[in-house]
């Protein structure tokens, strides 16, 4: 191929990859950008999809088009090469054409590896502990605290009466009811036949206890009034309500954790704190 024609080819070869350096560097800006707005992963693997398929066509189409190749075999003549050789080496890689003197290129290349390795710093968020609390510290923090109303699942404020003798009422934190950690349930007990006083207190026998059971964390939702017990049905594990939802059967080795209340001015129960002990599985809880 002649030089005039070989020119417009390597021309042509050059813009697509810059063009493909210049998609790498979008995509690893991509993924950076998906990750800190926690889009998910994938726009996540879309991003890191695109930086790595870009710089590896654009080194490709780097090494196949601009890269002098050929069949060629020679008997090795030992160390070092002639002096005539290393200085026509030399002239190749200085000329102006040079494969590794082409500064748009080279430019392109180190915007594409630059945005990748930013990118890599992103997911190093996730292993430091910068501006988030503890995993253990933060399950002692629930949506529970003075002053929150408690309302039942359509968000209507609940008031003693609500909660008739011997019966079960869903509550939830007024403002948070899709809290993972919010869910309670509370229930109206014979203060005579308490055999233990609840952690969180009552009021004249209302009682509410966290609504997930402490070996698995599932719901507890099945009431035997007879019994004053309530069962978990994931693992059958069993809470005596007349002795502070004491673990009677089942796996489950923590009581249910409490939550102190109070009736406000307006005749509502609200929370005077937190639960007594973090709710749910008790494998997660910190020594």
């Amino acid at each position: 191929m002649s030089a005039r024609r070989a020119a417009p080819a390597e021309a042509r070869a050059n813009r697509r990859i810059v063009t493909a350096f210049l998609a790498s560097a979008a995509g690893a800006i991509g993924f950076a950008v998906a990750y800190g707005l926690d889009a998910g992963p994938r726009w996540e693997g879309v991003g890191l999809a695109v930086a790595f398929a870009g710089l590896a066509v654009g080194l490709a189409q780097w090494g196949r088009h601009l890269v002098p190749v050929g069949g060629y075999v020679e008997e090795h003549e030992g160390f070092p090469p002639p002096p005539d050789e290393q200085a026509r080496t030399a002239a190749v890689l200085t000329a102006p054409d040079s494969p590794v003197r082409r500064r748009g290129l080279l430019a392109a290349l180190g915007l594409a590896l630059a945005a990748l390795g930013v990118a890599v710093l992103f997911p190093l968020r996730s292993l430091l502990p910068w501006d988030r609390a503890r995993a253990d510290r933060a399950r002692k923090d629930t949506p529970w605290g003075p002053g929150v109303r408690l309302v039942t699942a359509d968000g209507r404020p609940v008031r003693p009466a609500d909660v008739p003798a011997d019966t079960v009422l869903g509550v939830f934190p007024e403002g948070q009811l899709d809290a993972g950690d919010g869910p309670a349930f509370a229930v109206r007990l014979d203060p005579g036949r308490l055999t233990r006083p609840p952690a969180g207190g009552h009021l004249d026998g209302l009682v509410v206890w966290s609504s997930l059971c402490t070996h698995a964390g599932c719901p507890v939702r099945l009431y035997l009034k007879g019994t004053g017990r309530m069962l978990c049905p994931c693992h059958q594990s069993s809470f005596d309500l007349l002795a502070d939802a004491r673990p009677v059967a089942g796996p489950a080795a923590r009581p249910l954790p409490g939550l102190p209340i109070e009736v406000d001015p307006e005749g509502y129960l609200r929370a005077t704190g937190d639960f007594t002990a973090p709710p749910g599985a008790g494998f997660w809880s910190a020594p």
